[in-house]
C-alpha cells in the first residue's frame, strides 16, 4: 500500500540529523513555512536552498519529512533534485512530499517524469488524473485514474472518480454504470450509492436520484453527507416537511451540527436546497473528501492527506474538507499546519465558527495566546449563548493562569446553561471553583465545587479537588481524605489524583503512606516533575535521604515551573528545612491549577 511505502520513507535515522544539522546553514535551520507573519523565520528561499549540497538538502528534507513539514521536506528534495536530477529516489520522494503539502500543480510536473520512467506508478497516475478532470480532459482522467488502482480503498476511489469523469464528458450512464460493476467489502455500497445518486441528480434523473439516496440513507443515516444529499432531494422532489424530519433525525444523534443547523433552517423556510455537487469536479472532490475523512478517522493519516490535498485540489474552499485536513494536523502534533488550513475556511461557511474555535486553540498552542482571545472573544460577541466558545475562552484563560479572566467567563456560561443536563452542567462549576480558589475565593470555590458534586455525584475530579482543598486548610479532613480515596477508586491509574492521595497523606503527617501513594503515583507518570518533587520531600521525612536528593535532582532535570525550579535546588543542596517545607506546601497547591489535582 501507497501509505506503507510513505511511512518508510518519512523514518529518519537520529543519527542521520547531526549530519544534516552539520550541512545545513544556520539560518536556513530556524526557517520554516509555520510563521509566514514572523520576519525572522521566513521559509527557505531560493538562493538559501542553492546552497546546500545534494546530500544537505536530501538530509535536511529527511528531517522536515520526521517532523511532517511537507512545505519544508517538498523544498528541500526539490533542491537535491536540481543537483541530482537523475536520482529516482529523490524524484519519487520529492513528488511525494509536494502531494502531502498540497502543492499538487508542482506535484503533477513530477508526476509526469515519474511515468516516463514507471508508467505503473499508481500515485503519480492518480495525481495526474485528477489534474485532468480538474481541467476537464475528461478521456485521459479516466485513462490515468483507470490505472491508479490497487486495493480496496484505491480502487474504490479510483472508481468513482472514474464515473464522475465519465459524467463530465457527457456519459452519465456509463458513469453510474462503471460504479456499479464495482464489487468489494461490505462498506463499499454506501460510497456508491452516494455517488451514483449524485451523478443521476446532475443528469436529471431525479426520481432515480433519490432511489440511490434513500438506500444510502437507509444503511446509515448517521453518514453526514448522506443525510444532507437524501434531504436536499426531498427538499426539491417531495416537501419541505420530509426534508426537516431528515434534518431532525440526525440532529438527535448529534445535536447541532452546523451544516444541519441550516438544512434545518432552509426547509422550515420552504427552500428547495441546490444538490451537494453542482460538476464532475466538485463530485470527485466530494469522493476524495469522503474517503479521507474516513481514513482520518480510522488511523489512515498518510493516505487521508493525499486524499484531502486533491479534493482541495479540485475544490479549494470545500469546508468539510479543509476542517478534516486541519485535523489531520492535529492528530499528528502539528497545529502550526492546521492553523493554516482553518485559516482558510470561508467566511460564508456555517463551519466557520467551528473553524475559528479550533483555530484559537491551536494558536494557543503555539504560544500566539493574545490571538486566540481576540478570536473566541470575537466568536462569543456574535453568539453570547455559544458555549463551546465561552468553554475554549475559559479553558484557555485557566491554561494560561488568567483566574480572574476565565471565573468571569465561566460565569457567562453558567448564565445561559441549559437545564436538564446536569452531568455536562457540572463542569462549568467545577471550572469556575478552580479559577476562584486560585484567585483566593475560597468561599466561592467551595460553594461552586459542592454544585458541581450535586449535579454529578462521586465525579472523580470535583473529589479529588475539595478534599484535596479541605486537607490543604486543615478542615473536615476525614471527609476530604474520603473524597480523594473514592477518586483514586474510580480512577487508580490517575496519576494526578494518585499523587493527590499520597500528597493528601504527607500534609497529616502521615509520611509512610504519603511514602507508597506517591511511589505509584510516580509509577503513573514518571515524567511529571512535582510529583517526583512530592516523593523526594516524603522520603526526606522518613530518612531515606540519599533517595530525595536523587527524586529531587530527576524532578530538577524534568523542567519544572521557572518559579518552582530554586526550590528544588535548595533542596538539592541543603536537604529539607523549615522554608522549603513551606514552599513545597505552596508548589503542591500551584499544581491543582489545571484540574488534575494535588
Amino acid at each position: 500500500m501507497f501509505s506503507n511505502r510513505f511511512n518508510r520513507w518519512t523514518v529518519a535515522a537520529i543519527a542521520l540529523m547531526g549530519t544534516a544539522i552539520a550541512t545545513v546553514p544556520g539560518a536556513v535551520l530556524a526557517q520554516t513555512p509555520d510563521h509566514p507573519s514572523d520576519t525572522a523565520a521566513q521559509f527557505p528561499n531560493r538562493n538559501d536552498l542553492k546552497a546546500l549540497t545534494t546530500s544537505g538538502s536530501y538530509l535536511a528534507a529527511r528531517h522536515a519529512s520526521v517532523e511532517r513539514d511537507a512545505a519544508s521536506a517538498a523544498a528541500f528534495y526539490r533542491s537535491a533534485l536540481r543537483t541530482d536530477p537523475k536520482n529516482n529516489e529523490l524524484l519519487d520522494r520529492a513528488f511525494i512530499s509536494s502531494v502531502a503539502d498540497g502543492d499538487i500543480d508542482e506535484a503533477v510536473k513530477l508526476a509526469e517524469r515519474i511515468l516516463t520512467i514507471d508508467k505503473t506508478n499508481r500515485v503519480a497516475r492518480l495525481v495526474v488524473g485528477v489534474h485532468d478532470l480538474k481541467f476537464k480532459k475528461y478521456a485521459t482522467a479516466q485513462t490515468n485514474i483507470n490505472q491508479s488502482i490497487r486495493g480496496p480503498i484505491t480502487d474504490l476511489v479510483a472508481t468513482l472518480l472514474s464515473g464522475w469523469a465519465a459524467y463530465g464528458a457527457g456519459d452519465a450512464k456509463g458513469g453510474v454504470a462503471t460504479i456499479d460493476k464495482l464489487a468489494g467489502p461490505e462498506w463499499y455500497p454506501l460510497f456508491k450509492d452516494l455517488h451514483a445518486g449524485m451523478i443521476l441528480e446532475l443528469s436529471g434523473k431525479e426520481k432515480d436520484a433519490g432511489t440511490r439516496f434513500e438506500r444510502a440513507y437507509k444503511l446509515d443515516d448517521s453518514m453526514l453527507r448522506v443525510t444532507e444529499a437524501y434531504a436536499r432531494w426531498l427538499s426539491r422532489n417531495k416537501d419541505s416537511a420530509a426534508a426537516t424530519a431528515v434534518y431532525q433525525a440526525f440532529d438527535k444523534k448529534l445535536a447541532r451540527h452546523p451544516l444541519i443547523v441550516e438544512g434545518l433552517r432552509d426547509t422550515k423556510a420552504g427552500k428547495k436546497m441546490p444538490p451537494l455537487a453542482d460538476s464532475a469536479q466538485a463530485g470527485a472532490a466530494e469522493a476524495l473528501y469522503g474517503i479521507g475523512a474516513t481514513l482520518t478517522r480510522r488511523g489512515g493519516e498518510d493516505l487521508a492527506l493525499v486524499y484531502l490535498q486533491l479534493s482541495l485540489y479540485l475544490q479549494p474552499t470545500h469546508p468539510l474538507a479543509l476542517l478534516s485536513l486541519a485535523d489531520l494536523y492535529e492528530s499528528v502534533k502539528r497545529p502550526q499546519m492546521a492553523i493554516k488550513v482553518y485559516e482558510r475556511v470561508p467566511a460564508t461557511s456555517p463551519l466557520k465558527r467551528n473553524a475559528q474555535i479550533q483555530l484559537a486553540i491551536d494558536l494557543d498552542s503555539a504560544d500566539r495566546t493574545d490571538e486566540a482571545i481576540k478570536i473566541l472573544k470575537g466568536v462569543t460577541t456574535d453568539d453570547a449563548k455559544d458555549l463551546e466558545a465561552i468553554m475554549a475562552l475559559g479553558n484557555l484563560e485557566r491554561g494560561r493562569k488568567k483566574f480572574g479572566d476565565c471565573g468571569a467567563t465561566y460565569s457567562r456560561g453558567i448564565d445561559v446553561l441549559p437545564a436538564g443536563n446536569d452531568k455536562a452542567n457540572s463542569v462549568w462549576y467545577y471550572y469556575r471553583g478552580i479559577c476562584e480558589e486560585r484567585s483566593k475565593e475560597w468561599g466561592k470555590a467551595e460553594a461552586d465545587m459542592k454544585k458541581a458534586l450535586e449535579l454529578q455525584p462521586d465525579q472523580p475530579h470535583v473529589l479529588n479537588y475539595l478534599g484535596y482543598s479541605w486537607i490543604d486548610q486543615g478542615v473536615n479532613l476525614d471527609e476530604g481524605m474520603k473524597m480523594i480515596k473514592r477518586a483514586v477508586e474510580q480512577r487508580p491509574d490517575d496519576g494526578y489524583i494518585v499523587d493527590s492521595l499520597g500528597w493528601a497523606y504527607y500534609r497529616i503527617g502521615n509520611y509512610e503512606e504519603a511514602v507508597k501513594n506517591l511511589e505509584r503515583a510516580i509509577d503513573l507518570k514518571p515524567e511529571d516533575p512535582t510529583i517526583n518533587d512530592h516523593l523526594g520531600d516524603a522520603y526526606w521525612r522518613v530518612g531515606r535521604t540519599l533517595e530525595a536528593k536523587f527524586q529531587w535532582a530527576h524532578a530538577r532535570d524534568l523542567k519544572p515551573e521557572p518559579d518552582d525550579l530554586p526550590k528544588i535546588e535548595a533542596k538539592i543542596a541543603n536537604g529539607m528545612t523549615e522554608d522549603t517545607s513551606n514552599s513545597s506546601a505552596a508548589q503542591a497547591e500551584k499544581k491543582k491549577d489545571d484540574g488534575k489535582g494535588g
